[in-house]
């Protein structure tokens, strides 16, 4: 069962348990070492290393204890790092949980930034406690690459620049062979591009060719949401991105509104079987293009 965050956010933290109370932690086995988690919200990634594991990203907080129950089925080690792809909190909800003394949260600077903004309304608000604020925040954090080493594994995390928010990390195990892209891809489905915290279809689309000079064609790729998938699938998906992306661009500077592109189904009608049927349906697809190619980000 997969639950919109934003439904999420709506309902009562009672209610919200009782959601999550329904989900199950499914694995799949991407590598010798890498795993890929799948319950409700963003995809986790797992790698057991030689004496630690490295996670990527948590879900919602209280899914925290099944997720945890999830990987002691893969191993004993600890959760040395915690990596959040992005500030998004069906990514990084479980992150006051997670972070204790054996585990360190790692994200972009960007991630921290936007993570303290609105924990620090939450406690003005009495949404959250001040102690658990600070748990909920990266204690490391990086401009635009970092590198890890396990043995004989690099781990390289790059910062790709206002793709679905400002602040997104892709991961890559490089002898694994295994990279997760977070948020910047939803595998099968059009993505959410948050306009409102740096995103941009310029950047989506950047981040994409990014991860194609990376990877091959054995490379697995785990989803931000959706099934694993491979480098032909984020090739097709990147066709689609830039045909519907300078359809639109075509309205635009044929003088069309927002409204006008918004309503006509024909621009993204030869994809919206395949794309359209997820969280973001073609309407609002056409919406998102239309408002950053006519609202770009200046970095």
């Amino acid at each position: 069962m997969r639950i919109i965050l934003s439904f999420l956010l709506l309902l009562p933290l009672a209610a919200v348990h009782a959601q999550t109370d329904e989900v199950n932690i499914t694995i799949d086995t991407l590598g010798q070492n890498t795993y890929m988690l799948t319950g409700s919200g963003g995809n986790i990634g797992v790698y057991v290393g030689t004496d630690k594991v490295f996670m990527i990203d948590d879900q919602f907080a209280p899914l925290s204890e099944k997720i945890k129950n999830a990987i002691g089925t893969l191993t004993n080690k600890p959760i040395t790092y915690l990596v959040n792809t992005h500030m998004h909190g069906d990514h990084t909800g479980g992150n006051v949980n997670f972070n204790t003394d054996e585990t360190v949260l790692v994200a972009q600077d960007n991630v921290r930034k936007r993570l303290q903004a609105n924990g620090q309304e939450k406690v003005s608000a009495n949404e959250m406690n001040p102690m658990d604020y600070e748990k909920t925040l990266p204690e490391i954090t990086f401009s635009e690459d970092l590198t890890f080493y396990d043995g004989d594994e690099t781990v390289l995390l790059f910062h790709v620049h206002n793709a679905h928010t400002d602040g997104d990390t892709m991961i890559y195990f490089v002898n694994e062979n295994v990279i997760h892209m977070g948020d910047t891809y939803f595998a099968g489905r059009y993505p959410y591009i948050d306009i409102n915290s740096g995103g941009s279809i310029n950047g989506y689309i950047e981040a994409h060719k990014k991860a194609l000079l990376v990877i091959d064609s054995e490379t697995k790729i785990i989803p931000g949401h959706g099934r694993p998938s491979n480098k032909a699938e984020l090739e097709t998906f990147v066709s689609v991105l830039e045909d519907v992306r300078a359809t639109i661009q075509k309205e635009i500077t044929a003088g069309k509104s927002l409204e006008e592109v918004k309503s006509n189904q024909s621009l993204t009608l030869k994809y919206d079987a395949d794309y359209g049927t997820g969280f973001i349906n073609p309407e609002r697809m056409r919406e998102t293009v239309y408002l950053s190619l006519t609202n770009p980000i200046k970095e």
